[in-house]
């Protein structure tokens, strides 16, 4: 009679697991090391010596201190127009979407099938002197006969909020589509209007999306340079394109 092996049911999570821990590690662990053990070296590329070198992280703040600020000035802007823009797109997508919810959807994502580079031109050209955006607020005097938007900060923020949003869009529907009705309906039934309901149930329950939201939005945009580059002069330039700068072009 031939016995059968019994796998440990305790195991069979960790097999599960194996291979997103696999590709975390080596995707994502050692190119963390790696750069933790240069950002600790002294030298010049390639000839790096790792000596605990932590006078580089004081050195880099205090002769960068303008792009680490103007970096955190315009993630967190960008950001925050993010949210105010997608809560109440994920909102409607969650309780107004109905059978068209996927459709919806795919329309916040569909820009992602279009690379990075060609979105931020696209805003080069929408933001342009010559624009439509530019005439139009020149027909209406809020720009002046000289004003522009392009190589301005403004435009910076713009071109990051745009490229970032369906980060905040998704977390955001992701939360609110997991609020049970119910409880909203429960609220109406003790006599509270739309404005409690949603203050009171719909918002904390819709937290952790926002909370993962901000955080998708805010890191990213944070170490961004394409935007910079292509949408601002040198005098809106992030952390991101010293580093830019310093990898590809100072030290080859």
């Amino acid at each position: 009679m031939r016995r059968r092996f019994h796998r440990p049911k305790g195991a069979i999570p960790y097999l599960l697991l194996s291979p997103g821990m696999g590709w975390l590690l080596v995707f994502f662990v050692v190119p963390m090391w790696y750069l933790a053990k240069t950002s600790l070296s002294s030298g010049l590329f390639p000839l790096f010596s790792f000596d605990w070198s932590f006078g580089n992280f004081s050195d880099s703040i205090s002769q960068y201190q303008s792009q680490f600020i103007r970096s955190g000035e315009y993630a967190a802007i960008a950001t925050a127009i993010a949210l105010a823009v997608s809560y109440p797109l994920a909102y409607w997508i969650a309780f107004r979407g109905g059978r068209w919810k996927n459709l919806f959807l795919l329309l916040v994502i569909a820009p992602f099938f279009v690379t990075y580079l060609i979105r931020t031109l696209a805003w080069e050209t929408i933001l342009s002197d010559n624009g439509v955006v530019v005439t139009f607020l020149h027909n209406i005097h809020v720009l002046g006969s000289n004003g522009r938007l392009l190589a301005t900060s403004a435009a910076v923020i713009a071109g990051i909020t745009y490229n970032f949003l369906p980060f905040m869009v998704l977390p955001l529907y992701v939360s609110l589509e997991q609020v049970d009705p119910r409880l909203i309906e429960a609220s109406s039934d003790l006599y509270a209007n739309r404005a409690v309901s949603f203050l009171r149930i719909t918002l904390p329950l819709s937290l952790p999306g926002v909370f993962a939201g901000v955080l998708l939005t805010f890191i990213p945009a944070m170490g961004d340079f394409i935007n910079a580059q292509l949408l601002g002069t040198p005098r809106q330039y992030m952390i991101g394109n010293v580093i830019q700068s310093q990898f590809l072009s100072l030290r080859d």
